[in-house]
């Protein structure tokens, strides 16, 4: 590792780091934001479009095809606040570093936006002017919540028919619990949508129309209307700062002078400590209103320094948790967030580091597998380019080129860190199917592609099926596995043939049991005298909480030495429910007693038993069969809203609420997963190709008789 004494120097100071995630609803317009942002900053010198298929980070043919965010994926820019008569900033005329990560908005990619909130500082949440907050912005606030990041808010579309700015605002608030002030308010809508109200310094922002690019605006006075709203607006802000932050509450009650600035660093605190929200509006695509947008990125985002310190175990002692100091002299420790097949450099190991440096040829070590590897090759991604780096300081978002056994998830650190970051948590796989190559030169190039895309994407999960040898896909959607098969195809030249999708069902009991099992074997009949005597209890576990095992036996009836034996057996007895022999969950189980003979007992004879108890206590305990139903919002034209609520009841569907928005209904229902297999064209057909859905896991819920007699026929009689 490199000496304390001969750390490189760093091109930007740390406080000017940003490292912000751009993330939302699908459609509301991320992928178009981050093009702005790239060409105003002069990162690109042409403005690519998502309906042109030609934007810079969607870089993926699948991605530049459907419209649609697949991967996440980092740029690093930077941005110059400009000086201007009048107008407050705080970091004025300062070059400032931003690593930006564009993340899907699809549900069925939705680990993309769990890994990148993860090691980020802050993110930009979008929402469009018209939507306003949709199911999958819910899912991505409550990510965000989840890692503690302060966020912006941007009310993008704002030139569209039916755009409603304080709609939007009191969603966030109503919906999403955030304490939203607006910093940049619209300045007409629709068509006639022309700059942004600066709140803070009470100017206007305008834009003309024969820039098309929107690179030029002017600063204007306010008109009456405007000053009115812009006064209302910054008292709001006022008050809202002076609740959550002590020192300008402190200038608030004692009637001191609060200047611009003051306000401005307790809103930039306040949004730190995820006290408040700033929000502002306009349109990415007519361009209008990104650069104040970076402006509020750079005064209220925080940089590394301003977060709490990272939080990991000690390695030696995992019951310890230790802090990472954000700083270059200490020893290197990073987290790889994500792995992903560059057809150039082969196999790239994002990161983010945390404390210290890395240079090329330096030793990294890895807690998980304790072993260590020399770095090669370092780079900086920039969406599907990447360039050369010699250094990656404290604080970067970077990429490994070509490292050993490094999975999602891992710690990357100096030996003596002694350290193991959390890594980021993503949701069981919902829906499967089975696929087979179509030759054998397919076979073996097959197997090779799986591996790499399940290394890529921890939702997306490979296995072989005992009983029938075939190969079975499992991941979070129809879209998921659909990109899959299509990336085995280009990517790794594999032509499959795939099965129907298959319900990731499971199976749980409603009432609590006891099971008896015994497993002796005669040495009269053969082979080796064997004896194995377990009892176990089981009751319903909460939903969602899983398995737990405990023991209350007694070591004179069960000796310690066969508890993993018993363990392992109960295990291997929840992989195949009695109701139609799918996994059982949520359910506790207790060794309760049982014996042992001081001879013929063994390993083997315990853990049969123990598969004999749970069978028999399965049989008892009223076993149910588990599907996981989806929360379902469409959005369509009233005209249609009939036929698509008629049409989610015969889904087996059941309705949440009905919210009108101008001449568009949002239908928001729970549906069976099983019955939306081909939704998407149903929708269309329905709807002349006017209503748009979207659907994103719920819960797990109990299967009607009907449909359960169904699929144990299907399955050959049950088990």
């Amino acid at each position: 590792m490199s000496k304390i004494a001969s750390i490189p120097t760093r091109s930007v100071p740390l406080e000017r780091t940003r490292n912000i995630g751009i993330a939302a609803h699908i459609d509301a317009g991320k992928t178009t934001l981050t093009e702005r942002i790239l060409f105003y900053t002069g990162m690109i010198h042409r403005i690519g479009e998502v309906h042109d298929g030609a934007t810079t980070t969607d870089h993926m043919e699948q991605e530049r095809e459907r419209g649609i965010t697949i991967t996440s994926a980092a740029v690093t820019c930077s941005w110059d606040q400009r000086v201007e008569e009048g107008i407050s900033k705080l970091y004025s005329g300062q070059n400032q570093r931003i690593n930006i990560i564009d993340t899907p908005g699809h549900v069925d990619f939705t680990a993309e936006v769990e890994r990148s909130l993860r090691v980020l500082d802050g993110a930009i949440v979008v929402f469009c002017g018209v939507a306003g907050v949709q199911p999958q912005s819910e899912t991505v606030w409550r990510q965000a919540n989840k890692y503690q990041v302060p966020r912006l808010v941007f009310v993008n579309k704002m030139d569209r028919v039916g755009a409603d700015f304080n709609n939007v605002v009191r969603e966030v608030s109503e919906k999403l619990g955030a304490r939203a002030v607006r910093i940049l308010i619209p300045i007409g809508s629709e068509e006639s949508l022309r700059g942004q109200i600066d709140v803070l310094n009470q100017r206007a922002v305008l834009y003309t129309e024969d820039d098309l690019v929107g690179s030029t605006y002017q600063i204007a006075v306010l008109d009456d209307d405007q000053r009115a709203l812009a006064e209302e607006a910054y008292a709001e802000l006022l008050e809202a700062v002076a609740d959550a932050d002590e020192k300008v509450g402190e200038m608030f009650l004692m009637e001191e002078p609060i200047s611009v600035a003051d306000l401005k660093a307790g809103l930039r605190r306040a949004t730190i400590k995820n006290a408040l929200v700033p929000i502002a509006g306009g349109s990415a695509f007519k361009n209008k209103g990104v650069q104040p947008l970076l402006d509020a990125v750079v005064d209220y985002l925080p940089s590394p320094l301003d977060v709490p310190a990272a939080e990991g175990l000690n390695t030696k002692d995992e019951s310890q948790s230790v802090s990472v100091e954000t700083s270059d002299s200490e020893k290197f420790c990073a987290l790889a967030f994500k792995l992903w097949s560059d057809k150039y450099f082969g196999k790239l190991v994002f990161f983010r580091v945390y404390s210290g440096t890395v240079s090329k040829g330096d030793m990294i070590y890895n807690p998980r597998t304790n072993q260590k590897e020399r770095v090669g090759r370092l780079i900086q991604v920039q969406a599907d380019k990447h360039e050369e780096i010699e250094t990656c300081f404290a604080g970067d978002i970077a990429a490994l080129v070509g490292p050993k056994n490094i999975q999602t998830g891992d710690t990357l650190s100096h030996q003596q860190a002694g350290i193991l970051l959390e890594p980021p948590l993503f949701p069981e796989p919902v829906i499967s199917m089975a696929v087979e190559p179509r030759t054998k030169a397919d076979s073996d190039k097959m197997s090779v592609g799986l591996d790499r895309l399940s290394d890529e994407d921890p939702t997306f999960v490979v296995r072989q099926d005992e009983e029938t040898g075939q190969t079975i896909i499992a991941g979070m959607g129809e879209l998921h596995l659909e990109v899959i098969i299509d990336r085995l195809k280009r990517e790794f030249n594999v032509q499959a043939n795939v099965g129907k999708p298959q319900i990731a069902y499971r199976e749980t009991i409603t009432t609590p049991a006891k099971g008896d099992g015994k497993f002796i074997r005669d040495a009269a009949l053969g082979g080796k005298a064997m004896y194995g005597h377990v009892i176990v209890s089981v009751s319903p576990n909460e939903r969602g909480m899983g398995i737990e095992i405990e023991h209350s036996v007694s070591a004179s009836d069960i000796p310690k030495e066969y508890l993993p034996a018993i363990i392992s057996g109960i295990e291997d007895a929840t992989t195949n429910g009695q109701v139609a022999g799918f996994p059982v969950v949520d359910l506790k189980v207790n060794v309760c007693g049982g014996s042992f003979h001081e001879v013929d007992s063994n390993d083997n004879a315990f853990k049969i038993a123990a598969i004999f108890a749970m069978k028999e206590a399965f049989k008892a305990a009223g076993a149910i069969l588990l599907e996981p139903v989806m929360n379902v919002e469409i959005a369509t034209p009233d005209e249609f809203q009939g036929d698509i609520m008629g049409d989610l009841n015969r889904r087996r569907g059941q309705i949440q609420e009905i919210e009108t928005k101008g001449p568009i209904a949002n239908v928001s229902a729970i549906v069976p997963l099983a019955e939306m297999f081909g939704y998407s064209t149903d929708v269309r057909t329905l709807s002349s190709g006017r209503a748009s859905y979207t659907m994103e896991p719920s819960s797990f819920e109990e299967v009607p008789r009907n449909i359960v007699d169904q699929l144990i026929a299907e399955r050959g009689g049950g088990y």
